[in-house]
């Protein structure tokens, strides 16, 4: 294994001229002399690496690439939500740049712009279809394990870059991801350049390095807003201790980073804020049309304590306790809700980070192998801690930012106790971490014990007896301890990956998407909490309707008079709706695991709530018949909106499925104050909108109710038009002068 190990007695480099010892490497020649040819030098890689380097690096991207291609298309839209504001930015330029939900720029999407901006360039290039929207997904995807494996390889050789590429590639929540079509693909990309820049600015001291770092977390704000900012203390706090330069210049540097950063991620948000709001998009998700408002409120602080004002509901409230988001807790990665997700690898992780700050502990203040440990370990423990006790809105698919880093730690941790296999400690510590990795495995498959029941005693003997020979690792031949190494890595990897490949060949719709099998992830507490019924994956616990996949229904509770939900079978009955009775039961469809699917898919319909003939419901979208759709279309080019719905993800069927823009009032949730009625009355008044489609959202709620009068407005003032079971009013033929 060809290693940058630092020595306790200095690091390998030359000082560079004029300034301190470098903590990096020294420089290899150039992979390529004038005059060889491009693809010699691509395969071939830097001439001093062994021949099989640069295949087996080029052989996990192809890898990584074709197994996230696959079946593709069966996700369809993906979330529509986000396909809807893709289809927008893509036939208007405005709505691209404000990141708006329709291209009649009504309302934006409840996130800033950056993630739609890549989808809508492959829209406008190849048209409106699924792989165009997923595909840049995809490509992301395959450059974070390339960028991981390139930090991890630089101080700890190729064969640990693989081994964090590979762990990287098949985590079930990374494979979910970067196949779908949320803000969270671009994040788990960029924050993975970020770590890198940093580790390479800590190598020699250069502030481009830095800079770049800073402009990378600053665009990923630009992405997911302030989720971007966790990994920021322990990356400053790295660089600014470790870093070969001196005192002075450390802080000069990092204020040029964090320039960089605002300048990165300012820029879009001044030109919003400086902009007139009368001649842009109402900000969805704020209540009072300001970014910064979202940003530190729904999606900022409110994320933290729960108080998400326009939210559907409260957190879990403080340590330990569960909540409308499922347990918050140290332990809240490795629960029930979330445990099948990310934390197959985290205890062993967890173990191969100690091990790693503990033997570069006696190494110089510059460290890089140090260095690497704390930031992508630190940026690992400062994640989870944030994810771990957070009382508001979380999502199992969130834990994607956690993948890259654990997998950069797990293959730097792996290298550096192989490398020291010999000393004693090194090897029972690696057999440590492999019978945490296979006994942690064997826990999250007997969760689901009727899925692959041989597999958790395969991993468990697996890694039991390769944990064995590692512990004698250091002492008999080297190729039986390879070999022990290798069914090692086998055994831990064999859980995620089959978590991984069911997670391929299935097709996932809707706002909420969980990797893995039927019953692979629950919310509701450690094992099914109230409403759940056992298992409503990927729904709501208690108080909300709840996502019925597999088994259990929704319980519709807290204060309404509601009726529990009967969420929808896979084959696809009719459920009897929100609670309160305020919308019909949606109809099954074709579709996929998390929700509503996309025509064509052929997949059987799970999940879904409220909506139906036409209504979505607040998590999914709606089912939009041929009727409906001819009936929209007519005269489409005379209005503005040719409809306009309560809710987004309503708004958003009916948009992707004519091409026309559908306003959607009171943004995602139907609680967004935009349009009042006042405006929607002038919109009405002046032609620009044709029908309105009953149903959809939350209805009603808010601070002023103002989707509740607007809809309560048109019943009583516009004729009512159905259209199979599907209710929409006409607002061009008035029954009343009102």
């Amino acid at each position: 294994m060809t290693t940058h190990y630092d020595q306790p007695t200095g690091e390998q480099s030359a000082a560079p001229a004029g300034g301190p010892p470098s903590a990096a490497p020294p420089r290899a020649p150039e992979a390529g002399a004038p005059g060889r040819p491009f693809a010699r030098r691509l395969w071939r890689g830097r001439p001093e690496d062994p021949r099989w380097v640069r295949p087996a690096f080029l052989g996990l991207l192809a890898t990584t690439l074709l197994l996230y291609l696959y079946d593709l298309s069966a996700s369809g839209y993906a979330n529509s939500f986000y396909s809807a504001a893709v289809q927008a930015g893509s036939r208007s330029w405005k709505a691209f740049f404000f990141g708006s939900l329709d291209a009649g720029n009504a309302i934006t999407v409840d996130k800033p712009p950056a993630s739609l901006w890549p989808m809508e360039l492959s829209v406008r290039v190849f048209g409106l279809h699924s792989w165009a929207i997923l595909a840049p997904e995809v490509l992301m995807g395959v450059a974070t394990v390339a960028v991981v494996y390139g930090g991890v390889r630089r101080r700890f050789g190729p064969e640990s870059g693989l081994i964090a590429g590979a762990v990287l590639a098949l985590t079930p929540v990374a494979a979910l991801m970067f196949r779908f079509n949320n803000p969270d693909a671009m994040l788990a990309l960029l924050m993975a350049v970020a770590c890198y820049l940093v580790v390479r600015a800590v190598e020699d001291g250069r502030t481009k390095w830095l800079v770049w770092a800073g402009a990378a977390i600053g665009f990923a704000f630009l992405a997911k807003t302030l989720q971007a900012f966790l990994i920021l203390p322990p990356l400053a706090l790295v660089y600014a201790v470790c870093a070969p330069v001196p005192l002075k210049k450390r802080f000069g540097q990092l204020a040029a980073a964090t320039l960089a950063l605002v300048v990165s991620g300012g820029w879009w948000v001044a030109v919003v804020e400086l902009w007139p709001a009368s001649s842009r998009p109402y900000i969805g998700g704020s209540q009072n049309n300001s970014f910064l408002e979202l940003t530190f409120g729904y999606n900022g602080l409110g994320r933290l304590n729960g108080e998400e004002t326009g939210s559907v509901g409260g957190g879990g409230g403080g340590a330990g306790g569960t909540g409308m988001w499922g347990e918050t807790g140290w332990d809240r990665m490795f629960g029930s809700e979330v445990g099948g997700q990310i934390s197959w690898l985290l205890p062993a992780a967890l173990i191969l980070l100690v091990a790693g700050l503990v033997a570069t502990g006696k190494l110089k203040r510059t460290s890089v192998t140090r260095a690497s440990f704390l930031v992508w370990g630190g940026s690992l423990l400062m994640t989870m801690a944030v994810f771990s006790y957070m009382a508001g809105i979380f999502h199992q698919y969130y834990t994607v930012a956690l993948a890259p880093y654990l997998a950069a730690v797990t293959g730097m941790g792996a290298g550096l106790l192989w490398e020291k296999r010999r000393e004693t400690w090194a090897s029972i510590t690696l057999a440590a971490s492999v019978v945490a990795a296979a006994a942690w495995g064997y826990v999250l498959l007997d969760r689901t014990s009727d899925y692959l029941p041989w597999l958790k005693w395969l991993v468990l003997v697996g890694g039991l007896t390769a944990a064995l020979g590692l512990v004698f690792a250091g002492r008999v031949p080297r190729r039986l301890a390879l070999g022990a190494a290798a069914v090692g890595l086998v055994a831990a990897l064999a859980g995620p990956t089959a978590y991984t490949l069911s997670t391929l060949q299935q097709g996932h719709t809707g706002s909420i998407v969980t990797a893995g099998p039927a019953g692979a992830s629950t919310m509701g507490g450690r094992g099914g909490g109230p409403g759940g019924g056992g298992g409503v994956r990927g729904g709501f616990p208690g108080g909300m309707p709840g996502q019925n996949q597999q088994n259990g229904n929704g319980n519709a509770n807290g204060g309404t008079q509601g009726r529990n939900q009967q969420g929808q079978n896979q084959q696809g009955r009719p459920g009897n709706g929100f609670p309160g009775g305020g919308m019909p039961g949606q109809q099954g469809l074709p579709g996929t695991q998390n929700g509503n699917g996309f025509p064509g898919a052929g997949r059987t319909g799970e999940g879904g709530m409220g909506g139906g003939g036409g209504a979505g419901g607040l998590l999914n979208g709606a089912s939009v018949s041929a009727e409906a759709k001819k009936l929209l279309e007519a005269n489409a080019s005379d209005y503005t909106w040719v409809a306009a719905s309560v809710g987004s993800q309503n708004a958003a069927s009916y948009q992707l499925t004519t091409g026309h823009p559908v306003m959607a009032i009171g943004g995602f949730n139907g609680t967004d104050p935009s349009p009042t009625l006042a405006q929607f009355k002038k919109y009405v008044a002046d032609g620009r909108i044709h029908y309105f489609i009953a149903g959809g959202g939350m209805g009603g709620g808010g601070n002023s109710g103002t989707s509740s009068q607007i809809s309560s407005w048109v019943q009583s003032n516009f004729k009512k038009v159905t259209v199979g079971s599907a209710t929409f009013y006409d607002l061009t033929r008035a029954t009343t002068s009102g």
